[in-house]
């Protein structure tokens, strides 16, 4: 049960990211959220969107292993260790937020899993 939650939790969190990149990454809104100038936001634009969409594809994985349940161990597991390992290199070469936002997160969740609370 704990994992479960803890699974919602980090795809919603990458919902929001895929929000983020691919719809308000030029908005005010965005542009506070990665720190980013009008000007540069716009030149990063469709970098941002391809991000988006790599974001979306883990919250797509994410829900299928919720959707399997029990059958989807293999699954979950797999998309939270990649949302981990992604988390610990964003933090390592962008933002320590990022170590907060999404590794620890992910590693929760896989903790949980593997103790099947």
């Amino acid at each position: 049960m704990i994992a479960t939650v803890l699974i919602v939790i980090v795809a919603l969190i990458h919902a929001y990211i895929v929000v983020l990149e691919m719809a308000l990454w030029t908005t005010p809104l965005g542009r506070k959220a990665f720190g980013m100038t009008a000007e540069k936001a716009e030149i990063t634009r469709t970098m941002a969107a391809n991000q988006g969409l790599y974001n979306g594809f883990l919250v797509a994985g994410l829900a299928w292993g919720l959707w399997l349940g029990a059958g989807g161990f293999q699954i979950k597991v797999f998309f939270l260790a990649c949302v981990l390992i992604a988390g610990l290199y964003g933090a390592a070469t962008v933002s320590r937020k990022i170590l907060w936002v999404q590794a620890v997160p992910a590693a929760l969740g896989l903790i949980a899993l593997a103790m099947r609370i």
